[in-house]
């Protein structure tokens, strides 16, 4: 996996002989380091003793011509390397500025710095380049075109607003000491104390062969910062790859590259997700299929290769995926029909999120598949009783549904319209509870298997209740939070009130223990409530009869069908809570049935 594993000094990683350049991936996260990290950077060198370590760099290395320039892709390390490339060019500047009153020795010094910089077989390639995010390269490259170590010009408007600029300015201002007043403090003598300490400060180098090795390496060392994910390494090989076959201009290649992750949201997780289950979907048309799936651990090694494949091809059709999981995701897409939209809502309210892939590849061949948008939402429904049904039963288990929607996918390729929908109900059917073992789920103590989805299966019921004047928005939430929670009607809580103790077990505290035990989590004990921290302890009447100050009913009185039975009760006993388990039972049975 690791190629090579040494402790270099700065003078050999920076090598005035060697034809290595450290490009640091193009759009990888600008250059982020400030006035503490620049401080703490040239302290340490300054006051250790000479060897002082710096930390590691990680290269990738995919050079395979020893003659030509080794083009190193630094995928960490950028802080530490470009904040020494720009300690090194304002001590350039600085002994510059004085090179008349140097010796021999020491203007073979400063030639060998700016080598340091530069290339020396090409005045015009920096040695280390920086990412070209935030403008880091042009800025860096003007910088040297102002102190003529690269021969072209190079200049970036504003360039005095931005970090690589500041941190440049930072080493001159600690050079001349104007940080501390208006004279020199150092002379050129200890500049070039200095620069020798700098040189020999060493740095560990780790080089590997892909990005998946590199990722590797992110997860088990402990680098300081925030490393690269998964989707960060993909988009630095797409790029780079495109840039070296020419294929489009690279500004706009990584405004389509945004463009594709705006689709997925700016949540990571939906981000990886979507690149799993593209493979996963379309694994059966892509030529680089050598994984029977793709997982978080393969998932660049996967990449690497449809990559190297085609890299526009492959561009082209991540991007139209991107296109396609954005309806899927974004239920409110404006591709999306009425019916679809509220579907692929609830699908995504019961966390159907596996069944993302099959979505995607229905979506993306909706026309060879000869399927409308109202078959794929009356599909999207069974999709909801499926997963309904799923996590009130664990029954098929969570590890198996990736491959589950893969085989259902390999298993209608073929068909189309009417059959293919079908065919997908029936293979999902197969795998799913029976309608007696969803049954006995339901009976148990549902709210501790998947409070989750117990509080769906509420808020489906309710729903199903309303009429445009009467709804209610039950998933509203304020902040994080859902406004409508999930209400016990015998209290959940350690300490059982003596009123209820007296209603559930006349009286006696032990026996009210064990059937709160046995019944407190039953679907028949659950409703929900906008005012569940007032609720809470209090006794069946007043949970009952409770009103706001504005004297409107807030507890069991407030209108809802799921409460329907509870406000004509003058008590609550085991006897109501089986009955009306058996009851809203009965009703979950024909809200999420498969047949």
């Amino acid at each position: 996996m690791i190629q090579s594993v040494n402790n270099y000094p700065v003078t050999q990683l920076l090598d005035i002989e060697a034809n290595v350049v450290y490009s640091v991936p193009k759009y990888q996260r600008e250059y982020t380091w400030g006035k503490i990290e620049w401080e703490e950077l040239f302290d340490d060198i300054r006051t250790n003793e000479e060897g002082y370590f710096l930390g590691s760099i990680i290269c990738i290395n995919q050079s395979t011509d020893a003659l030509s320039i080794q083009h190193l892709e630094l995928v960490d390390g950028q802080q530490r390397l470009t904040s020494i490339s720009l300690l090194f060019a304002a001590i350039f500047d600085y002994l510059d500025k004085r090179k008349d009153t140097l010796d021999d020795d020491q203007k073979v010094e400063l030639i060998n710095l700016k080598r340091r910089i530069i290339l020396k077989k090409d005045a015009n390639q920096i040695r280390v380049e920086p990412s070209y995010q935030n403008h880091n390269f042009h800025d860096y490259c003007s910088i040297l075109s102002d102190l003529k170590i690269l021969s072209k010009k190079d200049r970036a408007p504003y360039a005095g607003n931005r970090k690589i600029l500041k941190a440049f300015r930072y080493f001159q201002e600690r050079l001349a000491g104007t940080n501390g007043g208006n004279k020199d403090i150092l002379e050129a003598d200890d500049v070039f104390h200095l620069l020798e300490k700098v040189g020999k400060s060493c740095m560990v180098k780790i080089e590997v062969a892909s990005h998946a090795e590199a990722y590797i390496l992110f997860e088990s060392l402990n680098n300081r910062g925030v490393p690269l994910t998964a989707v960060d390494l993909i988009k630095n090989k797409l790029l780079a790859k495109l840039d070296q076959k020419n294929y489009g201009n690279i500004d706009d290649n990584f405004i389509e590259w945004n463009r594709l992750l705006g689709a997925l949201t700016d949540d990571y997780a939906i981000q990886e997700r979507f690149f799993r289950q593209y493979y996963n979907a379309f694994k059966k048309k892509i030529k680089t299929n050598h994984y029977p799936l793709a997982t978080r651990s393969n998932l660049i090694s996967i990449y690497e290769k449809m990559i190297d494949d085609d890299p526009r091809v492959f561009f082209q059709r991540i991007l139209a995926a991107g296109d396609v999981y954005r309806r899927i995701i974004q239920p409110i897409d404006d591709s999306n029909t009425k019916e679809l939209k509220r579907a692929l809502v609830r699908l995504e309210r019961i966390s159907g999120a596996p069944s993302h892939l099959l979505l995607l590849y229905l979506f993306h061949e909706q026309t060879r598949l000869n399927i409308t948008d109202e078959q794929i939402a009356g599909l999207v429904d069974y999709l909801v009783s499926f997963f309904v049904r799923r996590h009130v039963t664990d029954r098929p288990p969570t590890r198996d549904l990736t491959r589950l929607f893969m085989q259902v996918i390999e298993k209608v390729d073929e068909l189309s319209g009417g059959e293919m929908i079908n065919t997908v109900k029936n293979e999902l059917a197969k795998v799913s509870a029976s309608d007696q073992d969803f049954r006995e789920h339901l009976q148990g103590p549902i709210y501790q298997e998947n409070t989750g989805a117990t509080r769906f299966i509420l808020c489906a019921l309710e729903e199903k209740e309303q009429t445009k004047e009467t709804a209610v928005d039950l998933w509203a939430m304020e902040g994080k939070l859902y406004v409508w929670t999930i209400e016990h009607i015998f209290p959940q809580g350690a300490n059982i009130p003596e009123t209820w103790i007296d209603m559930i077990a006349n009286g006696n505290k032990d026996s009210a223990k064990e059937l709160q035990e046995k019944y407190a989590h039953q679907l028949g004990n659950l409703t929900i409530s906008g005012f569940n921290s007032v609720l809470g302890n209090k006794s069946f009447e007043e949970k009952r009869d409770r009103k706001d100050r504005n004297g409107k009913y807030v507890g069991y009185k407030n209108g809802l069908f799921l409460n329907r039975q509870l406000a004509a009760k003058d008590a609550w006993t085991v006897h109501d809570i089986e009955e009306r388990t058996r009851s809203l039972v009965d009703e979950v049975l024909a809200l999420f049935s498969l047949c």
